[in-house]
C-alpha cells in the first residue's frame, strides 16, 4: 500500500465571502512529483498557505504524516551580510543546530549521539551540495562567497530558492518558481526536481516543466480539486476529450429534459394523459443535472501590423558593446530581416540582455557601425517594465498618455485585444494581478505597430492560456521577433533561429533547442560542432524565406486536420450515434482517415523542419 504524503479531505475556504475550496479533496502519495495547475485566482497560492498552517480552514482537515518537514521559499529574501554559500548552508536547521552544539558539547554520548546523525545526514558534503545547487541556479564559485546584500532581489530569491532545495524537506511546495530564472537555470531546476528525492508540489505555467519535472497534475476548479495522472500534455488531452463527452451528455439531456416538459405542457390537463403526464414530471425531478462544461474566458493578444520594409532592417559591421566603455560583446556582425523569428542562448552574464539593449537601441555601440531601417519601428519588453508602471494610475490613463488624440472607445478597443477588459481598463495598475500588468507592459510595447519586437522574458506572471495567446499572435505577427526565455515551450514554436551568445560573441548555433538543453544538462558550455571538411554552398536568402515558408503552410495543414479531429471525436463521443451503426462506421471512417492525413502532414512537415535546419547549418 502506498504511503500518503498529503491528504486534503472535503476542505472548504472562503476570501471575502468568495468561495474558493467546497468540499475539495485530494491525495498526494509519499515521492510523487505534482504540478498545481488552475486559472489566475483560482487559489493555489492559498492551498500551499491552508497546507503550511498560516490560514486556518473554514471546514476539512489537511493531514500529512507526523514530524514530516513542509518547506518552501519564504516571502522575505536574505539580505544579510552573510555569503550565499552560509545562507544556504543555514537553510539546513536541523545540521546547523547539530554543527553549533558538536562546537561545545562535552557528554561522550551526546557527542556521539550528534556525530552519527551527521553521517546520518550526510552533513560533510554539504558544502559540495551547496555550491553544486547555487552553480545550477547560475552563481559562480566566487559569487558564492559573496554576501546576499550584494545581489537584487531577483538573485536573492535564488538563494532564497537554493536554501529550500539543500534542506530537502519531505513535501517541497513551489510557486511559480521559474519566473525569477532563466532558461539556463529552469532546465537545471526541471532535471532537479525529476531527481528530487522527496514529495513535491509545484505551482507552474511552465509546460516545460509541467510535462519532465512532474508525473501527475492536480488540477484546481469550479472550487474541486482533481488528480490527473502523466504530465501536463496528457492532462491536456485527457481533459479536452472530458469536455467534449461531457458537453455531448449534457446537450443530449437537455434534448430529453425538453421532450418531457413538451408531453407534460401539452397533456398536463388532459385527464386521459393525467397520469402519464405525471410519470414525466417526476422523471424530470429525479434527473440529476448534466451541466455543459464552461468556456474558458479566450486570451488574446492582438499585435498592430506593421507596414513591409526592405531587408535587411538591422545590419551590424564590427560593433563592440559594453558599459563605461568595457565591451561585453565584441565584432559583431550580424544582419535581421523583418521575417525572423530568433531565440537568444546563452548562460547568465555572457551578454544576452545587453545585446537586446542594443538592437532596442538603448545602448550605443563602442565600435563598429550599426545600420538600421529609417522607417524601423522597434517594440521593447524587458521584465523591469512591469515594475516601472505607474501604480496609481489605470490602464487607460497610460494608454492616453501615448495616444492622447485618440477616443476613448477605440482605447479601449486596445486594451480589450490585449485581455485588459471594461473593469480592469479603471483599476490603477498598483491592484491589477502581474498577469494584467505584463498584458498592459506588452500593449505599450507593441502600440506603434513596431518592424522589430524584443522581448525579453515575457511569459512571468502570465498562466498557461495566455502564453499559448502570445504563441498564437507571435506566429501570425508580421514583424521580426528577438526572444529571451526561460520558456523552452514558447521558443521552440515561435523561435527559428537560435544566436548562441557566448565568450564575447555572438553566433548562429548550429544544434535545435533539444541539443542545447542536452549539452546544458551534461554540465558541459555547447560546443561548436567540427567544420566539415568540406563545406556546402550557402543558400540564398529567398531559398531560406521559401523553406520558412512551406513550413508555416505545413504547420497551417497540421493545424486544420487537428481541429477536424477534434470536431469528430465529439461527434464520436455522442452515445445515440451508436444506435445507429451504419451512420457510426462511416464516422469512424472519416475519422481514421483524418489520423491518416494528419500522419501524412506532421510527417511532410518535420521533413520541411529537417531541410531547413541543414540549409542553415
Amino acid at each position: 500500500m502506498r504511503r500518503v504524503m498529503l491528504r486534503i479531505s472535503d476542505i472548504t475556504y472562503s476570501v471575502e465571502g468568495r468561495p474558493l475550496f467546497e468540499g475539495a479533496s485530494a491525495t498526494i502519495p509519499t515521492g510523487h512529483k505534482v504540478g498545481l495547475v488552475g486559472q489566475n485566482g483560482t487559489g493555489k497560492t492559498t492551498l500551499f498557505r491552508l497546507i503550511r498552517g498560516e490560514i486556518a480552514l473554514e471546514g476539512g482537515e489537511i493531514s500529512v504524516p507526523a514530524r514530516s518537514r513542509i518547506g518552501g521559499v519564504a516571502q522575505e529574501v536574505p539580505s544579510s551580510s552573510t555569503s550565499l554559500l552560509d545562507t544556504v548552508l543555514a537553510a539546513d536547521t536541523e545540521r546547523a543546530s547539530l554543527m553549533a552544539e558538536a562546537e561545545t558539547a562535552t557528554d561522550p554520548h551526546r557527542i556521539a549521539d550528534i556525530q552519527h546523525r551527521l553521517a546520518d545526514i550526510d552533513a560533510w558534503s554539504a558544502e559540495g551540495r551547496a555550491s553544486s545547487i547555487l552553480k545550477g541556479l547560475g552563481f559562480t564559485p566566487e559569487e558564492t562567497l559573496m554576501p546576499c546584500s550584494d545581489f537584487s532581489g531577483g538573485w536573492r530569491m535564488r538563494v532564497a530558492l537554493a536554501g529550500v532545495l539543500f534542506a530537502q524537506p519531505d513535501l517541497l511546495l513551489l510557486d511559480e518558481p521559474t519566473n525569477y530564472l532563466d532558461l539556463e537555470g529552469a532546465l537545471w531546476l526541471e532535471s532537479y526536481l525529476a531527481k528530487y528525492p522527496h514529495t513535491v508540489l509545484i505551482i507552474s505555467h511552465d509546460r516545460g516543466l509541467l510535462n519532465r519535472a512532474v508525473g501527475s497534475i492536480l488540477h484546481l476548479e469550479n472550487r474541486k480539486l482533481t488528480l490527473w495522472s502523466g504530465p501536463y500534455d496528457q492532462f491536456a488531452r485527457q481533459r479536452a476529450e472530458q469536455r467534449a463527452v461531457q458537453a455531448a451528455e449534457a446537450k443530449k439531456q437537455e434534448a430529453r429534459r425538453a421532450h418531457l416538459q413538451s408531453f407534460v405542457d401539452r397533456f398536463k390537463a388532459k385527464a386521459s394523459k393525467a397520469v402519464q403526464a405525471q410519470s414525466r414530471v417526476k422523471m424530470l425531478e429525479k434527473m440529476t443535472p448534466i451541466m455543459a462544461p464552461e468556456e474558458a474566458k479566450k486570451q488574446v493578444f492582438t499585435f498592430p501590423v506593421p507596414e513591409p520594409l526592405s531587408p535587411p532592417i538591422i545590419t551590424m559591421d564590427g560593433v563592440s558593446v559594453g558599459y563605461d566603455g568595457k565591451p561585453v560583446l565584441r565584432r559583431l556582425s550580424l544582419r535581421i530581416d523583418q521575417d525572423d523569428r530568433i531565440a537568444l542562448l546563452g548562460r547568465n552574464g555572457e551578454g544576452k540582455s545587453t545585446l537586446s539593449k542594443l538592437l532596442a537601441g538603448k545602448l550605443a555601440p563602442i565600435d563598429g557601425k550599426v545600420v538600421r531601417s529609417s522607417k524601423l519601428r522597434i517594440g521593447y519588453f524587458a521584465q523591469h517594465q512591469v515594475d516601472e508602471l505607474y501604480l496609481d494610475e489605470t490602464p487607460l490613463q497610460h494608454i492616453q498618455r501615448l495616444r492622447p488624440a485618440e477616443g476613448q472607445p477605440r482605447l479601449r478597443a486596445r486594451l480589450a485585444g490585449f485581455g485588459l477588459g471594461a473593469d480592469q481598463a479603471e483599476t490603477v495598475v498598483g491592484r491589477l494581478s502581474g498577469g494584467q500588468k505584463a498584458r498592459l507592459s506588452l500593449l505599450l510595447a507593441t502600440i506603434d505597430a513596431p518592424h522589430l519586437l524584443i522581448l525579453d522574458e515575457p511569459t512571468n506572471h502570465l498562466d498557461i492560456e495566455s502564453r499559448e495567446a502570445l504563441v498564437t499572435a507571435l506566429t501570425e505577427y508580421s514583424g521580426a521577433v528577438v526572444l529571451v526565455s526561460h520558456d523552452m515551450h514558447l521558443l521552440g514554436l515561435v523561435a527559428d533561429r537560435l544566436w548562441l551568445v557566448k565568450g564575447g560573441g555572438v553566433a548562429p548555433y548550429q544544434g535545435d533547442l533539444e541539443s542545447y538543453r542536452r549539452e546544458l544538462l551534461a554540465g558541459d558550455e555547447p560546443q561548436k560542432p567540427e567544420k566539415p571538411k568540406e563545406k556546402a554552398p550557402k543558400p540564398s536568402r529567398e531559398a531560406l524565406q521559401a523553406l520558412r515558408s512551406e513550413i508555416r503552410k505545413c504547420e497551417e495543414r497540421v493545424a486544420k486536420l487537428n481541429d477536424m479531429r477534434d470536431k469528430l471525436a465529439v461527434k464520436l463521443a455522442d452515445p445515440e450515434l451508436y444506435e445507429r451503426p451504419g451512420e457510426a462506421i462511416v464516422w469512424q471512417k472519416k475519422y481514421a482517415e483524418v489520423m491518416e492525413g494528419l500522419d501524412r502532414a506532421e510527417e511532410m512537415w518535420m521533413k520541411a523542419a529537417e531541410k531547413l535546419e541543414l540549409a542553415q547549418a
